[in-house]
């Protein structure tokens, strides 16, 4: 007998994406953070090993494991492309069009002959706390089966209760950062899903997921 394909989904431990918060099929929660980059190479050595030291300091007083990822992506230029011809279009000086129209062919070709990456850092802040239902297992039986509505009730409490403690660990996340001069946000439902989708498409072009 033939075995049945599993669907893609199946190897996904993310059950949905709440409120920016990635909720995993075990019931452990995620946030992800996005940061900024801090060039070391246009410091001083004094301000480089500061730094250092400082991101150093941030990691030794987390009591929790954080995951930093980099997401480097080829840098899709064709919306500056469209930009520049709108503005071609307009042009009502002769010379002025000219020389749009020259560096359109420029940027074109240089992008085409070389690669131009960027790159996106997050933090990953993970949150699990395993306790004792009364709902499942052998404590069912003792407590008896609840109503549909309670249960509910039940995990909308559960779910409310650990996005206070894994907003807390984010909270920290932040200013340690602020600390070593690196600016960072949490990203809302939108971003997340869009992080996600570049993760499981490879092939697809830059999108908008920026720092303001």
């Amino acid at each position: 007998m033939p075995l049945k394909a599993k669907a893609t989904q199946d190897f996904v431990p993310i059950k949905q994406v709440r409120d920016g918060i990635i909720v995993l099929k075990d019931g452990g929660l995620r946030a992800v953070i996005l940061a900024n980059s801090v060039n070391l190479s246009l410091k001083s050595s004094d301000e480089q090993k500061a730094t250092i030291f400082q991101f150093q300091s941030f990691l030794n007083t987390l009591d929790f494991a954080v995951q930093i990822s980099v997401q480097s992506r080829r840098l899709d230029i064709r919306p500056y492309l469209l930009l520049l011809e709108n503005r071609m279009k307009v042009q009502s000086e002769p010379l002025l069009k000219l020389q749009t129209k020259e560096y359109i062919e420029f940027i074109r070709n240089f992008t085409e002959s070389v690669s131009i990456m960027t790159k996106s850092f997050f933090v990953v802040v993970p949150y699990t706390h395993s306790a004792l239902r009364p709902d499942s297992g052998i404590l069912k039986k003792f407590f008896g089966r609840k109503s549909k509505e309670e249960l509910n009730i039940a995990k909308q409490e559960d779910f409310e209760e650990k996005r206070s403690q894994l907003e807390e660990r984010v909270s920290v996340i932040e200013q340690g950062l602020s600390r070593c001069g690196i600016k960072s946000a949490q990203l809302g439902t939108e971003e997340v899903v869009e992080v996600f989708y570049k993760v499981f498409n490879p092939g697809e072009v830059e999108g908008k997921i920026k720092l303001e």
